[in-house]
């Protein structure tokens, strides 16, 4: 996808609200387990409800690997579903692969080709053969790793080199590799003080952005910080809006959980000035 498809329906609806699907059987409704592809079931009943506030989706790779062949083709056919019934939505395979020349080729071609996303989530320790095959592709978009929201995320990210945090060479080195204008950035909400730092290496860059709502992160101060001249931020909410609701209402609860969330995005936007 060209990215001012994306920019023209965050301004259009008035959102940049991205929908994580981490489908857990475990936690939908008993009507959805008893029908013959629950998975895809419940994600298309999560993308109808949730379209009207969302503008981009993220599968969380993992969550259909589980099931073994039976997700993978679950994840298949709800890809096929948002490519054909949804075209103006951004795709995000939250996969956070990375490896090698050859490997990384595959990775790519399994998730933009074969699957059909617009973008996947990559993990950036291996350096730039294992990121560059990515961005090698027209139209699609590799998002990297930079300062997370989990726990963990200080155990490397804020280590100094060369009086740097790690994150912050990730950020620096990466703009000096081929492709590079295809790059976006995971960054996490609970981050939203690093948000100005990051800001003046990438201005031009879109962020991903997980960790509001469950994991303690402020929309607001994302916002403060990270909006740019083409908004340049997705906003993921997973658990708060898809399983907003454990009964047979679980479609009707996940639409409003979204769309509290866009009335926030919304008022953020009409006062916002570039």
């Amino acid at each position: 996808m060209n990215l001012s498809v994306l920019i023209s329906e965050i301004h259009k609806k008035q959102s940049f609200l991205c929908v994580g699907l981490d489908v857990d059987l475990d936690k939908v409704p008993l009507t959805i387990l008893k029908q013959p592809k629950p998975l895809v079931a419940f994600s298309k009943a999560i993308i109808d409800a949730t379209i009207p506030y969302a503008v981009a989706y993220k599968p969380n790779i993992a969550f259909f690997e589980t099931y073994g062949s039976e997700g993978l083709d679950a994840l298949e056919e709800i890809m096929s579903y948002l490519n054909e019934k949804y075209p103006e939505v951004f795709t995000i395979a939250d996969a956070k692969r990375g490896d090698i020349g050859n490997t990384s080729t595959r990775y790519a071609k399994a998730y933009f080709e074969t699957l059909g996303f617009d973008s996947i989530t990559v993990a950036p320790y291996m350096g730039k053969d294992s990121v560059e095959p990515f961005l090698a592709f027209e139209d699609k978009h590799t998002i990297l790793l930079a300062l997370t929201s989990n726990q963990g995320a200080d155990d490397f990210q804020r280590l100094h080199v060369n009086e740097k945090p790690i994150y912050q060479v990730v950020l620096e080195t990466s703009k000096k590799w081929d492709g590079s204008e295809r790059l976006m950035y995971v960054v996490g909400a609970t981050q939203a003080n690093s948000l100005k730092e990051i800001r003046r290496i990438i201005p031009d860059s879109f962020l991903l952005v997980p960790g509001v709502g469950a994991q303690g992160g402020s929309l607001e101060d994302v916002a403060k910080y990270g909006l740019n001249k083409d908004i340049g931020l997705l906003v993921n909410s997973s658990r708060g809006i898809i399983y907003a609701s454990e009964g047979a209402d679980f479609a009707q609860a996940s639409a409003q959980a979204a769309k509290t969330l866009q009335v926030s995005m919304a008022k953020i936007l009409t006062s916002y000035k570039a």
